[in-house]
């Protein structure tokens, strides 16, 4: 089985690599950004993919978008220090088939990859529990009526950068940014950008909350 791990920090990839260690049917690779994983994807053919949310430039949610577009079979892990069941939901409805908080067993870990690779999807039970409690508070969160580009956007704005900036980060026309933020005014009722923003800040979308 070939494991890809796409996370920018080395200590991380070294941590999973001693995890999976004595798996010794598990054939590990790396990258640590966005162009090295879409890379590293294509020569290496992985299994499964266990992918952080935050990764310099391109986040880990465009990455499973842009990795899922090319390759509808891919299967994700998503394996991250968040464990606000808000981020699950929305990596599950992105296409991820697991998701796991770093600071959980490691026996979870590796529990996780093999049920993903084969075929199933992965929650563990404390973190199940606690997505379906929070699925009961969910109604009143504006966010959901947003897809993952425009949380992408919204993400990039709060995080300060122009939609110049967001343009060449998410590899998109300026235009397809400018037309983005006109939709993500009217879905969330906000009049200027100032608006998204504050919106961003009360729903903790910014990069540096996530």
């Amino acid at each position: 089985m070939r494991v890809l791990i796409v996370d920018d920090h080395p200590m991380v990839i070294e941590g999973c690599r001693g995890m999976l260690s004595e798996q010794k049917d598990i054939e590990v690779f790396e990258a640590h950004d966005a162009d090295e994983a879409l890379e590293t994807f294509a020569s290496a053919a992985p299994d499964v993919v266990v992918l952080d949310i935050n990764l310099p430039g391109v986040s880990g949610f465009e990455l499973l978008r842009r990795i899922l577009k090319r390759d509808a079979n891919a299967k994700f892990i998503i394996f991250t220090m968040n464990d606000d069941p808000v981020f699950a939901a929305r990596a599950i409805e992105g296409g991820a088939r697991g998701y796991v908080a770093k600071s959980e067993d490691p026996r979870v870990f590796i529990k996780a990859i093999r049920a993903v690779a084969e075929g199933e999807r992965y929650l563990s039970n404390a973190f199940a529990l606690k997505l379906a409690f929070a699925d009961q508070s969910r109604a009143g969160n504006p966010l959901d009526a947003l897809n993952g580009r425009e949380i992408e956007i919204l993400r990039n704005l709060a995080d300060g950068r122009d939609m110049t900036e967001i343009a060449h980060i998410l590899k998109v026309s300026y235009k397809t940014v400018a037309n983005n933020c006109i939709l993500l005014k009217r879905k969330l009722g906000a009049r200027s950008k100032a608006d998204l923003l504050r919106i961003a800040v009360e729903n903790k979308v910014a990069m540096k909350l996530v």
